[in-house]
């Protein structure tokens, strides 16, 4: 499991790299499916201290640490729930500035152009406000859980829209790896600077048709895609 612990090291390395993070806030989770382990980020830990052998190896099936000396994130239930519920291989969590006023302001980030389309089709989805139950018992799975619920009651998918807002707290992303899904996180910001922007400029753009927004996504996605290189 070194080598997993390696990568996620790497890529809580790189995420503090992009500025998204301030102080400790946020973390990067790397899933071996395989092995049903996660590894991810410590509890607390600033990043300028992360080594391989600080990154804890948590239980896909149970929760339990596997591997590791520290206590792992806050933010681990929630990782968890979101790897059993999407396909994915890594989550990036974030506080970064942009999408986390959109997230308090429990505002979707809209697709309002095609640099947003480029990597998600559609807006970026808000959970409802978690209820106090939720909130007093098992927190951060239940948002997990929250997250789970909108993408399936809002018919949402998690591979084509692969962000979300949590209300009154911060974003979330996912991709096939830690790269990945950091990019989305990096890209995510950069919509919602320029959402936010725009509303300033124009509160009422009108929204671009849905036909510019398939066609900018899919040219990069999926078995037609066609930007870059084969």
């Amino acid at each position: 499991m070194s080598t997993l612990r390696e990568i996620t090291c790497r890529a809580n390395l790189d995420l503090a790299a992009t500025g998204l993070v301030v102080e400790t806030f946020g973390n990067v989770s790397v899933v071996d499916r395989t092995s049903g382990v996660m590894a991810i980020k410590p509890s607390g830990v600033p990043y300028a201290e992360l080594t391989p052998d600080t990154i804890v190896l948590v239980s896909l099936e149970t929760g339990t640490v596997v591997e590791g000396t520290l206590r792992p994130s806050s933010d681990t239930p929630t990782h968890l729930e979101l790897y059993r519920a999407f396909n994915c291989g890594a989550i990036v969590h974030t506080h970064s500035e942009y999408a986390t006023m959109f997230a308090q302001a429990r505002t979707p980030i809209g697709c309002m152009g095609t640099t947003h389309a480029d990597y998600f089709r559609g807006d970026i989805p808000v959970t409802r406000p978690m209820t106090e139950a939720e909130i007093s018992e098992a927190y951060e799975k239940n948002t997990g859980l929250v997250i789970a619920e909108t993408f399936t009651t809002n018919k949402i998918s998690p591979e084509e829209v692969p962000a979300v807002l949590v209300a009154n707290h911060a974003p979330f992303t996912w991709g096939r790896d830690g790269t990945h899904a950091i990019e989305l996180a990096r890209v995510l910001e950069l919509v919602a600077r320029l959402d936010f922007r725009a509303r300033v400029m124009a509160p009422d753009a009108p929204r671009p048709d849905q036909f510019l927004i398939d066609k900018h996504y899919f040219r990069k996605h999926g078995k037609s895609a066609y930007y870059g290189q084969p």
